[in-house]
């Protein structure tokens, strides 16, 4: 004992060089390549090599490590195996995280190697529904019954969104599982159909926002991300699809012409270009737009990414948002996707007369039949009335309370 002195370990952090220095009687000092330094007491025990890790200099002194090691010497000689009792402490440890911590854990390791788009998505779901029902229980006594409580919360005010949130707590607990916190993942077994039934299946009714819900969304708006705010009005105004707006490229809008010009293919589920009228409105969503895309040449671009070169905004990214929105209007809106403004817009226009085959045009739909073969005539004007009526009511609708009174009919 004693072969070391404070002198020399500071010597050896100084020259950064990986060592294993022996104080005598076990006690070593190591330095790893990183610069770590550390305090292990080697020791046999049932005839086998161990080594224990006592702790790390210069929270513990030399001093010190002498003194814990020569309680563990004492241990040792009565018959335990002081490093495989600090392992049992330390998973004891861990099988007593909260959720909380099994999900900054879970965050750490697992989320960096998925899609940028996906991690926002679960954080957003950890945090809206996980933490306030189950953040606060230990992990390894989550129940299934404790899953179902949640999922029916869910499902009671936002039953499209059981089914993805169930999956991100199946894959929380897989994380658990695999850390061997708990030895069965607790949402094994848990169909999001028997909770949410119909209503949580992909391919359900399109949801159509009322009045007090588009007032509802178009004043949470104005707190929301500048860029998903106007995103959200173009859609909500122009019943364009998303993947339209989010490949939308400045050399197709014109500005004096009142236009926005649609290629065909690409993403965008047109199979010929697509005349968008944009009213005095939309110019103005498509403005704040431009001083927000700055040089970019896509309407919407990923700012973070400029550096590395021009690209455009991915939809989930507006879709994460809107979840966030909903989830902060509560019971005021009904959760929805970028697509239901579409749908919401087109119920809209039926409302306000618009005729059929206007509004189906609005949407870029083919009007289908004879009608699609003998009429080539494109409406253009037409849709500029109609969608001019659209954004005339959303403009009452942000702007008063009452109700709003029906508008002229289309001619």
């Amino acid at each position: 004992m004693g072969a070391l002195n404070d002198i020399q370990i500071r010597h050896w952090i100084k020259a950064a060089a990986p060592v294993a220095k022996s104080d005598g009687d076990g006690l070593t000092f190591t330095l790893s390549a990183a610069g770590t330094a550390s305090w292990v007491l080697r020791y046999r025990y049932g005839g086998k090599q161990r080594e224990k890790t006592i702790g790390k200099f210069p929270d513990i002194s030399l001093k010190k490590a002498r003194e814990l090691a020569s309680a563990d010497r004492v241990r040792i000689q009565q018959g335990m195996d002081v490093g495989r009792e600090k392992q049992i402490e330390k998973h004891e440890q861990i099988k007593a995280m909260t959720v909380k911590s099994l999900v900054a854990d879970y965050e750490e390791k697992v989320l960096p190697g998925l899609a940028s788009s996906t991690g926002v998505s679960r954080r957003q779901k950890i945090r809206t529904y996980i933490f306030p029902a189950i953040g606060h229980l230990t992990a390894r006594d989550v129940s299934g019954a404790d899953l179902v409580d949640l999922l029916e919360r869910v499902n009671a005010k936002h039953p499209k969104q059981v089914k993805e949130v169930l999956s991100v707590v199946k894959t929380i607990f897989d994380h658990a599982q695999s850390k061997k916190i708990i030895d069965i993942n607790p949402a094994v077994g848990i169909s999001h159909k028997a909770i949410s039934g119909v209503a949580g299946r992909a391919g359900s009714t399109r949801i159509m926002l009322n009045d007090d819900e588009i007032k509802a969304l178009l004043t949470a708006l104005g707190k929301a991300n500048r860029t998903v705010e106007f995103v959200t009005r173009i859609l909500l105004s122009t019943a364009v699809r998303i993947q339209a707006l989010m490949l939308a490229e400045w050399a197709h809008v014109d500005f004096e012409k009142k236009t926005w010009l649609i290629p065909p293919g690409d993403g965008r589920k047109s199979i010929r270009e697509f005349v968008v009228p944009l009213t005095e409105q939309v110019i103005g969503y498509f403005q704040e737009l431009k001083k927000i895309a700055g040089r970019s040449d896509y309407v919407v671009p990923v700012i973070k990414k400029r550096k590395e070169g021009d690209y455009p905004m991915q939809p989930g990214s507006v879709n994460h948002a809107l979840e966030r929105v909903c989830a902060d209007l509560g019971d005021k809106i009904r959760a929805f996707s970028p697509h239901d403004l579409r749908s919401t817009a087109r119920s809209h226009l039926g409302a306000l007369g618009v005729p059929v085959a206007i509004a189906e045009r609005c949407l870029n739909h083919t009007l289908g039949g004879l009608i699609a073969v003998y009429d080539q005539h494109d409406y253009l004007v037409e849709r500029r009335k109609a969608l001019e009526q659209w954004s005339t009511k959303l403009d009452i609708l942000e702007k008063i309370h009452n109700n709003v009174v029906m508008l002229n009919q289309v001619a």
